[in-house]
């Protein structure tokens, strides 16, 4: 039994006849008959009695319509819940993003919206680990590789700009030297990240004093050391301890990518955060 099958019911119990009941929702007599015969077969009962004057409810079909009734109120409710969900959003949004990204990009965005939409809860989870959206372990993915799942929906945000940083009053390497530089890199992990790569090229005698995964980490250790650090402008950017400094050539940037399961995409508070994001980051 399908509820597209008790509209059907409901609109001939309605209008009396198949022909008035079909232009009532827009479907064709012979589909009306044909379905209505299907919800009967279903149900194993007459619904109706076939007379001159039109269709009359059977006992059965009566104590139907009541049901039928109770769950047309319920579709409606729900269809104005959701018509109406812009206006007062609620429920539970999970995120995902590294930890700088999530800290400085992310932050400050997630704090206007939940002041536009108090109801929302919106947990956001920084993590050197991809989150999978197939798995639904979150609702929304900001990550520096493309999607490549079918069940997401995503695309590109923005892209970033890398800087090297020194602490304040620190003098600029020469490209192709480096010796005598001390340097903060990633962690062996991910030691083949562009920027990483581009820091053993571009000053392959530094020595390595610290590596993390963590772009936060990296700040902090550059600041306090006096070490170099390769890392996202906005981030360095804000850091008053930090300098950029201008070697010649400027590390690779990276693009970010926003991602959603394709199960989600109508859903009102998750299109809601989606749009302030992209108005304030991609904007």
């Amino acid at each position: 039994m399908e509820w597209s099958d008790l509209r059907i019911f409901l609109a001939i119990a309605r209008e009396g006849t198949l022909g008035a009941a079909a232009r009532k929702i827009g479907q064709t007599q012979p589909t009306m008959g044909r379905r209505l015969r299907t919800l009967e077969g279903a149900l194993g009962q007459t619904l109706f009695q076939r007379t001159a004057d039109g269709f009359v409810l059977t006992d059965e079909g009566t104590a139907v319509l009541r049901h039928a009734e109770r769950i047309e109120e319920e579709a409606i409710a729900l269809e104005r819940r959701l018509t109406g969900a812009e206006a007062r959003l609620d429920g539970l949004l999970r995120i995902s993003s590294s930890d700088w990204f999530g800290t400085y990009m992310l932050s400050p965005v997630i704090a206007e919206f939940g002041r536009r939409h108090p109801n929302v809860v919106v947990e956001l989870l920084t993590d050197a680990r991809l989150y999978s959206l197939p798995r639904r372990e979150a609702d929304i993915v900001f990550r520096i590789k493309p999607f490549d799942e079918p069940e997401a929906i995503s695309r590109k945000l923005m892209h970033i700009p890398y800087a090297v940083y020194g602490r304040k009053g620190s003098k600029a390497p020469r490209a192709g030297d480096g010796a005598g530089v001390r340097v903060v890199s990633m962690n062996a992990e991910f030691s083949d990240m562009p920027d990483a790569v581009w820091l053993k090229r571009v000053l392959p005698n530094a020595e390595i004093a610290f590596r993390s995964n963590n772009r936060e980490v990296q700040a902090e250790l550059s600041a306090a050391s006096g070490a170099l650090a390769v890392l996202p402008r906005p981030l360095g950017d804000r850091d008053k301890r930090l300098v950029a400094l201008d070697i010649g050539t400027a590390p690779p940037g990276r693009d970010t990518f926003v991602g959603y399961h394709r199960d989600l995409r109508r859903l009102p508070r998750l299109r809601a955060l989606l749009d302030l994001v992209i108005e304030r980051l991609a904007g």
